[in-house]
């Protein structure tokens, strides 16, 4: 076995090794980013439906003051 082949396929053969490390450290990279687009996705969603929940709180307490109004002036 000539020295050039043996230096091949050691090269080969970590190569492969390194090929591997690096496409599973891509796939935790890439789950790890879309993970925290999801996260701001469901923070943003949170905070539109704390917005909403004041707003409803507010259009309750006008409406028992209207009801409150309407009710004297039976």
């Amino acid at each position: 076995m000539s020295q050039s082949l043996y230096i091949l396929t050691i090269c080969l053969f970590l190569g492969t090794i390194l090929l591997v490390f690096g496409m599973r450290f891509l796939s935790a990279f890439l789950q790890a980013r879309a993970r925290l687009a999801n996260d701001d996705a469901y923070r943003l969603i949170a905070e539109k439906a704390v917005a909403i929940q004041s707003s409803l709180a507010d259009i309750k307490g006008r409406l028992a003051s209207v009801e409150k109004i309407l009710k004297e002036v039976e």
